[in-house]
């Protein structure tokens, strides 16, 4: 069984795609552990704000079956993958952590960067894996969240349960 973390995010009816993407992966998945949702300015362009977290899941799914799974969830709840890596989205799902598998090809690529990058991938990862070690750095998440310049990405916490 491997120890997986996958980072939701929405800008576009946030609260409907959010609750239908954990559903849909409560059914793939089982139980799964959720951070506090978080809320932050858009990246890279201009649009609405987002809400994102990060679940947490064990399966006995390879990381490649895994990120197939999550595009078929994106799919399923009205995601449109544009040219623009910057851009409105219903559902984002991406794949963080596999365990502490290091892995980059095409498609898949583990860790995820943006785990030392973005506020609001870092910030509900740290959360709830607070102890772990990133598989490249060796440092915990939390540490990682600690140190990170926190005024370059305001983030701020949501009443928003799920």
């Amino acid at each position: 069984m491997a120890q997986v973390f996958v980072s939701i995010g929405s800008n576009i009816d946030p609260l409907r795609h959010l609750r239908s993407g954990i559903s849909d992966l409560r059914a793939v998945y089982g139980k799964l552990i959720l951070s506090p949702v978080y809320e932050s300015h858009a990246m890279g362009f201009s649009g609405n704000n987002f809400y994102n977290l990060v679940a947490a899941f064990v399966t006995e799914r390879d990381a490649r079956a895994v990120g197939r799974s999550l595009r078929q969830i994106e799919q399923q709840n009205g995601r449109e993958r544009s040219s623009e890596r910057f851009s409105n989205r219903s559902l984002d799902l991406d794949l963080l952590l596999y365990d502490d598998l290091v892995l980059q090809e095409a498609g898949l690529s583990l860790p995820r960067d943006e785990i030392l990058k973005y506020a609001f991938v870092l910030r509900p990862l740290s959360d709830i894996y607070p102890t772990g070690k990133h598989p490249v750095t060796g440092q915990r998440y939390l540490e990682l969240w600690q140190s990170f310049d926190k005024s370059s990405q305001p983030l701020w916490s949501t009443e928003v349960r799920l």
